[in-house]
């Protein structure tokens, strides 16, 4: 399987020479003290021209600030943190790390027929997100035909104001939540490329440059301005189909901490899972890799399908690339749900920059009877291609009720979410030929394969939370549970992920998903009591987490796949 990398490690690799206090993060460890790395500070309250003055005090550079989370970005020598963090008002230190984004190999992808149930040119649900904005925060956006409807653009990239797309991921993705199929022309095919909800409002906040990279800064600005714009355009749904590696807590991850401040102004947030469900690096078969700010229990984090070219589901298989939980360090149970994101077609950013690396996968005209001078259509897959799948069936539900609130939303589609696999599935790398067996356990599929139709035929409305829950090891046997306690926040048994309500667990994940396979409650992957009885349980439970500071193999850990799967 061949791999386009899209997420490197942060900016600065982790330990800086003196012992590290505990605001300061782990990945900083290993900067040369002499260095100058670019940080984002959390202070208790919004930072101020005196916090500003603190910082210079030192030797540090204002480079922007974070009102959405209280924090401030510098530039300051590496060396100097240790006297930063002892500020009473600092927070957290984190390094302001890079995010990037998450072929035509002669399938019809089937993703948008697969979620909404339409199995022939021109069905549609009744609804089609019709006044429904969505935010994506992506490489920018083209206003291309197929794309009607967009409203506002901005870019958030450091030093350039040009709001285009000139990586084509942001295009892809937009395609996907609200194409409309104009430049599918086909008049008496069955196929038609179009998006989910091809009536929505398009909101693109560029925070990707022309090579699909970020940081978390941009994203950061952006999210806030999707909550400062949510009355103006009805943001009710925001799409972030990139990530980068864990390094921490979701509590104090300064991007984890901005997609929550836009959960609770009413916004759903959409993430991608991450990519690295091959990664078997430490033993774990690809457990324990989702990336934020898809590891927060508040978003919905969403894997990846392989419809295997058909728009039935009953032959759908996980793809195998598709990130796992449960997340690092807080080991919450993700993904929340899966959707199709294998070889999707979408709309094409012309003569981009992921174009001129792939030009294989640009989608000839033939394969949906364009009359138009050149092929629109261009093929991806990855988790980037099934986040706006639920992205855009957010907005259907909301369309449908405006009044439901994010958790409502989140638990309507998980719960609706279709639970049929089977117990296991294998696939081919079509270039190594290398083998890779998936487990359909709830820390592969979440609550199941994304369903449209199933979701807006549901009229259950969720009075509690819906954070995702929390798996907990429980040795020396060796098995796991899931925690459902009330105190924790995370729920309990009067509010979402009980066992005696509507939404127990026998509904949400159902029982195949949660106990039916030994991966997850035996002792040989998830739990992690492999060979010398400890590798495993520190690779997902100890502090050896796989991109922790003293793990990381690679430094990546969002790609999208090309040619992944057959």
């Amino acid at each position: 399987m061949r791999f386009f990398r899209f997420a490197a490690c942060a900016c600065v690799v982790a330990g800086i020479a003196f012992a590290r206090p505990a605001k300061i993060d782990r990945d900083l460890e290993a900067a040369d003290p002499s260095a100058t790395v670019d940080v984002i500070v959390q202070f208790r309250n919004a930072p101020t021209a005196a916090h500003h003055d603190r910082v210079r005090e030192r030797g540090g550079r204002h480079r922007g600030t974070l009102p959405l989370i209280g924090a401030g970005v510098y530039s300051i020598e590496a060396g100097r943190l240790g006297e930063l963090a002892a500020d009473p008002d600092v927070v957290q230190i984190s390094p302001d790390r890079q995010v990037r984004a998450t072929d035509f190999n002669g399938k019809l992808d089937y993703g948008w027929m697969t979620v909404t149930g339409i199995a022939k040119k021109g069905g549609q649900l009744p609804y089609d997100g019709a006044g429904i904005g969505v935010a994506i925060l992506d490489s920018g956006l083209d206003p291309i035909p197929d794309l009607s409807n967009i409203v506002y653009r901005q870019s958030f990239v450091p030093g350039s104001a040009s709001v285009h797309d000139d990586y084509g991921h942001g295009t892809h993705v937009a395609g996907i939540i609200a194409g409309n199929g104009s430049l599918s022309t086909c008049s008496t095919c069955v196929y038609r490329i179009r998006g989910i909800a091809p009536k929505a409002r398009l909101v693109s906040l560029r925070v990707l440059n022309g090579a699909g990279v970020g940081t978390d800064s941009a994203v950061i600005a952006a999210i806030a301005r999707a909550i400062a714009l949510k009355n103006t355009y009805n943001i009710r749904v925001m799409n972030l189909s990139l990530g980068r590696p864990v390094y921490g807590s979701y509590a104090s991850d300064p991007l984890c901490q901005a997609v929550e401040r836009a959960w609770k102004a009413g916004i759903v947030v959409v993430v991608a899972a991450g990519n690295e469900g091959r990664n078997n690096t430490f033993a774990n078969s690809g457990y324990g890799t989702i990336t934020a700010p898809g590891n927060d229990p508040y978003v919905i984090t969403v894997g990846a399908l392989n419809t295997q070219g058909t728009a039935s589901r009953a032959d759908d298989k996980i793809a195998s690339y598709s990130s796992k939980g449960p997340t690092l360090i807080d080991h919450i149970v993700k993904p929340d749900l899966v959707a199709p994101g294998n070889a999707i077609l979408s709309n094409r950013a012309y003569n981009v920059g992921i174009e001129t690396v792939f030009p294989g996968n640009i989608v000839p005209t033939t394969a949906y009877d364009n009359t138009s001078y050149q092929p629109d259509y261009f093929q991806l897959s990855g988790t980037s291609m099934a986040a706006p799948m639920a992205a855009g069936t957010a907005a259907l539900v909301i369309q449908q009720n405006p009044n439901l609130t994010p958790d409502q939303v989140k638990a309507r589609l998980m719960k609706t979410a279709s639970k049929s696999f089977p117990a296991s599935s294998t696939a081919e790398d079509p270039v190594t030929h290398a083998l890779f067996t998936s487990y359909y356990d709830i820390f592969t599929v979440g609550a199941g394969s994304l369903d449209a139709a199933a979701a807006l035929a549901n009229q259950d409305v969720l009075a509690g939370s819906a954070m995702s829950p929390t798996a907990v090891y429980n040795p020396p046997a060796g098995t796991g549970s899931l925690a459902f306690t009330q105190g924790s926040g995370l729920g309990g048994a009067s509010i979402v992920w009980g066992t005696t309500l509507v939404w127990g667990t026998n509904v949400v994940y159902g029982t195949t998903l949660v106990w039916g396979t030994t991966i997850v409650w035996g002792t040989s992957v998830v739990w992690g009591t492999n060979a010398d009885g400890t590798t495993g349980f520190d690779v997902v439970w100890g502090s050896r987490a796989v991109w922790g500071a003293n793990a990381t193999p690679s430094g990546e850990a969002v790609n999208i796949a090309i040619n992944g799967e057959n």
